[in-house]
């Protein structure tokens, strides 16, 4: 059988041999002649095994010791910083939920465990499971605290004028439901208390004959309420920050006095149409017509009187700024022409 196979392998190499490739067009010459297929192998093994060990004769040479990167290695921190959560503050009313640690053994012996102890013993606040709602997805985290690190630094640092009022000024913008009225009827409304304290709106809303007065009187309470809740506007009492009267001009040409700077005005209030809902409504001789009932939301825009003053102190400055028009300014002549220009 071994004879048989040496055969033929030898019978194509001996073709090769006696065909001569000068005769053969130059695309149909091969490109090795006269080489066995498992010498030719076997020597690029070779090739191959004597150049990896060339490689690992020349790679014993130890690099020269660099001090600069060893030390940046010992002061590089071993992985990322860990993000620190916040806890319940010592002053919260749900402190109080938070199971104590008993110091006396004895005494934990000596009270007899309960339901309510067993369910209260579990934290009231757990990291991991808190992370669900508060953390939900690390990476975006991440992404957005980059994007605005290099945010801050791309102009050196700069801050522009809306983002340095953002910083220093409070606002509040607060959405309502989508109320049974119209656009037409709850415009009116809306272009009414625009521009006045919220107290003054509140009162304004409660003496109107009209039907989404109501709607509207409840939705200022809630936004005035969110607003010292969430935003901390409307606490110069409190916090003695009021600062002194000043009486300034509005945009509108009114003349007021502010005693409080941390009062609370409407600054933007405008309606947004919703969806149509749909009655029906039953007629005479059997007949039935459907009804397109609209439905209108109210946004209101929220600030502090310290904005209403620094818009009338700017608008002062650049009127103590303006030049005093003249018919003939005084300025050189330029664009002389020796013909006319029309």
């Amino acid at each position: 059988m071994s004879v048989r196979l040496s055969k033929q392998l030898a019978e194509p190499v001996a073709v090769v041999k006696s065909v001569s490739t000068s005769s053969l067009p130059y695309r149909l010459r091969p490109s090795i002649d006269h080489v066995f297929r498992r010498r030719f192998t076997a020597g690029q093994c070779r090739l191959r095994k004597d150049d990896s060990m060339g490689s690992k004769a020349a790679g014993t040479q130890t690099p020269p010791p660099n001090p600069l990167l060893e030390n940046y290695f010992k002061r590089k921190p071993s992985g990322p910083p860990k993000l620190v959560r916040g806890d319940l503050a010592p002053s919260s009313i749900f402190d109080e939920e938070r199971p104590r640690p008993i110091e006396d053994p004895s005494e934990q012996e000596a009270t007899p465990k309960t339901d309510t102890d067993t369910h209260s013993a579990r934290p009231v606040h757990d990291p991991d499971a808190m992370s669900a709602a508060l953390d939900p997805n690390p990476d975006a985290r991440l992404r957005w605290e980059r994007k605005k690190v290099i945010q801050s630094i791309r102009h050196r640092g700069r801050i522009s004028r809306a983002l340095a009022l953002k910083r220093t000024e409070r606002e509040s913008l607060s959405k309502s439901h989508f109320f049974k009225t119209s656009v037409k009827k709850l415009a009116p409304l809306a272009r009414q208390i625009a521009g006045k304290p919220v107290a003054d709106a509140i009162a304004q809303m409660r003496l109107s004959r009209k039907k989404a007065a109501i709607d509207v009187v409840q939705h200022l309470e809630r936004a005035r309420d969110t607003a010292v809740v969430a935003r901390g506007m409307g606490l110069g009492e409190v916090e003695e920050r009021k600062g002194a009267p000043v009486e300034i001009k509005t945009k509108d040409g009114k003349h007021m006095v502010i005693e409080d700077r941390t009062g609370m005005y409407i600054d933007q209030a405008w309606v947004g149409r919703g969806p149509y809902g749909k009655e029906l409504e039953f007629r005479a001789r059997g007949k039935v017509n459907m009804l397109h009932l609209p439905s209108t939301s109210l946004s209101v825009v929220l600030k502090e009187e310290a904005t209403r003053v620094r818009q009338h102190e700017e608008r002062e400055e650049k009127k103590r700024k303006r030049k005093v028009w003249v018919q003939l300014p005084d300025r050189p002549i330029t664009a002389q022409r020796p013909y006319y220009s029309w």
